[in-house]
């Protein structure tokens, strides 16, 4: 880039010219630094569907298929963090290889979720002719993440795209409330349901980040990184990393820090007050201090007890009898 220079005199203006840069072959400090506060999620996310860590009923379904060149219209649906995207996108890689950037119309329907995207940009995609690199020209694939936000028009307008575009292109719609999806849109897609992930993947894959980006995390720490993420690998791998940056040796109460989560000895400490004392005011204070959300403790405190106190159908017939007794005095009351 030229610059501009005030010239104080004669001599400087038959100075040599400066080098030109080097380019960034990506093993200056610079490349080096920005590869390591790279976000670990993408960092680690699949890249083959061998690598999914879970659910392998439904990738092994889809891999058949994808080799049976029968892939039909998708609609993967469940909680954030459990493979759906990385699913698809490790699908796109098998089928298309190099030619992946070409061959796939990637969008995040909370963005682009009106009728004109559909009618503009999946339309366009949808109609124009694939190109052949092989005997036969491959179907094209339109993906469209988070696509419980469309607006009803835009899922309307999408079904007759896919009605009309079937032979050319596939469509892989991914959700996490797939009862906002239109009927007629689910009619046309194979359903797949990504449940939470086993805390056995999910420990498995931090081990395997752990031991990739030589961290230093105790068993403690481990199992309080599992059972924070709640099934959403996407969710661990975040907690991870911010505790890493805040912390060096990563324990449980740095992560319980790092979170802003009630430590499991602070929910301990609630109930016990709550059946042994009489006010809430020990309560108030340990909220303020350690600035402890409410919907935290009282979810925490509900986990606790049913975690350790009797089996399961006690525990419902609790909270129905609860419910129950409330009922009556409602009832008492408006009389």
């Amino acid at each position: 880039m030229a610059e501009i220079m005030e010239i104080d005199d004669d001599d400087d203006a038959h100075a040599p010219a400066p080098p030109p840069p080097k380019l960034d072959k990506g093993k200056s400090p610079l490349a080096h630094d920005v590869a390591k506060s790279a976000p670990w999620v993408e960092k680690y996310r699949p890249k083959s569907l061998a690598d999914v860590a879970a659910h392998r009923d439904i990738v092994d379904t889809i891999d058949r298929l994808t080799n049976e060149n029968r892939l039909p219209h998708l609609l993967l649906y469940g909680p954030p963090g459990t493979g759906k995207t990385s699913t698809i996108l490790a699908v796109a890689r098998k089928l298309y290889g190099s030619q992946y950037q070409n061959m796939i119309l990637e969008l995040n329907a909370s963005d682009d979720r009106g009728i004109g995207v559909v009618r503009q940009q999946i339309q366009d995609f949808a109609s124009a002719r694939s190109l052949s690199f092989g005997a036969k020209p491959s179907v094209k694939l339109v993906l469209l993440d988070e696509a419980d936000a469309m607006t009803k028009d835009a899922q309307f307008a999408l079904r007759r795209v896919i009605e009309k575009h079937t032979k050319s292109t596939r469509f892989a719609l991914i959700c996490n409330h797939v009862n906002k999806i239109i009927p007629a849109l689910q009619s046309r897609c194979t359903r797949f349901r990504f449940a939470p992930l086993d805390a056995t993947h999910i420990r498995e894959r931090l081990q395997y980040v752990i031991k990739a980006e030589g961290l230093d995390v105790d068993e403690s720490g481990l199992t309080a990184l599992v059972r924070l993420s709640n099934g959403d690998m996407r969710k661990a791998l975040n907690i991870l990393q911010s505790t890493h940056m805040a912390s060096q040796h990563i324990t449980e109460e740095a992560v319980y820090l790092c979170t802003g989560n009630p430590m499991p000895k602070d929910i301990e400490q609630i109930a016990y007050w709550l059946l042994n004392e009489s006010f809430t005011t020990n309560i108030s204070d340990i909220k303020m201090r350690k600035g402890l959300a409410l919907i935290d403790i009282v979810r925490e405190v509900t986990m606790y007890r049913l975690c350790s106190a009797c089996n399961d159908k006690l525990q419902l017939g609790s909270l129905i009898s609860t419910f129950t007794n409330a009922r009556c005095a409602i009832v008492a009351a408006a009389k």
